[in-house]
């Protein structure tokens, strides 16, 4: 007697046979992309409980935090960014080990952003006292005027430069586009994280975002440390030679994400032909080809289905 051939369950099996190397080829390509830019462990995984997580699942803080290669490219610019307040910079370059232990540091940075967005109520109220009780400790002086990680004024600063940063690289190479409505319930919904952290007063909107920047933009000056925190985020961590390639192009597309003005300050002689010809097209098809490669919410999945950009 010849057995029956069921077919649903022979195309769930060749699916199965396909799908086992390509999500291991995946999961290998994030592992080594996260290494390029000295993020070694996987993110941490999400809470999809609306009653516990401490953003809900599809808001658009999920939506835009959920994109891997906009976030990279974000993140970079917003280091950049934040070294241009001489008493924030002070603090980092007084109580830090970034020199000596660059991946720690990042490492950790990544990691709060992630719990504090796809984590759990309890573990992100954990993840913001951990650095308040950092924050507690981080004090001095620099040109004789006194400084504290714990000032609202300093957590607004940092605050607000990551949220211009993170937005700038969505708009450029985000998933999917963000309408206006959505890039202010963006700025919005996150003051919450600002406010847990010690912030006393935090933009609401887009345009408070950008009227917050300017005004402090007479303050903002590359002091030695600045300078020599730029010259440490432009070089990278990366030692294999597709590493540090990963990274110089990231390192690109984030200097094109900051204000023209910032890129004035920092003394980063970009040249806007260049990066409109050359690094943002080829940034471009690295965060497409990223998308591809990664799983999850590394593709920004956590929301809505991406739509093509013009």
């Amino acid at each position: 007697m010849t057995a029956g051939i069921d077919l649903g369950e022979a195309r769930s099996a060749g699916e199965r046979v396909v799908g086992l190397p390509l999500r291991w080829v995946q999961s290998r390509a994030h592992r080594r992309i996260r290494r390029s830019i000295g993020v070694g462990d996987d993110p941490p995984p999400s809470c999809d409980d609306p009653a516990l997580a401490y953003f809900q699942p599809g808001s658009i803080v999920r939506q835009l935090h959920g994109d891997l290669p906009s976030m990279l490219i974000g993140g970079l610019a917003s280091l950049l960014l934040q070294t241009l307040n001489p008493l924030v910079m002070a603090g980092v370059s007084q109580h830090s080990r970034y020199r000596d232990d660059p991946l720690g540091r990042l490492e950790r940075t990544a990691r709060f952003v992630g719990v504090t967005t796809f984590g759990s109520r309890d573990d992100a109220v954990r993840a913001i006292e951990v650095v308040r009780r950092i924050h507690r400790t981080v004090a001095g002086a620099y040109e004789g005027v006194p400084y504290a990680a714990a000032d609202p004024a300093l957590v607004t600063w940092v605050h607000s430069s990551e949220l211009t940063c993170f937005l700038e690289s969505a708009r450029r190479f985000g998933a999917r586009p963000f309408t206006p409505d959505e890039q202010d319930a963006y700025v919005d919904e996150m003051a919450q994280v600002a406010f847990a952290l010690g912030a006393l007063e935090v933009p609401r909107s887009v345009a408070e975002l950008a009227t917050y920047l300017e005004d402090a933009r007479p303050a903002l000056r590359l002091t030695p440390e600045a300078r020599d925190a730029r010259n440490f985020v432009l070089r990278g961590v990366g030692r294999w030679p597709h590493e540090v390639a990963t990274y110089q192009l990231l390192s690109s597309a984030a200097q094109g994400v900051l204000p023209s003005w910032a890129r004035s300050v920092l003394r980063l002689h970009s040249v806007p032909a260049a990066d409109a010809l050359l690094v943002r097209p080829a940034a471009s098809t690295f965060c497409s080809t990223l998308r591809i490669l990664t799983p999850g919410r590394a593709r920004g999945v956590d929301g809505p289905p991406s739509a093509d950009r013009t």
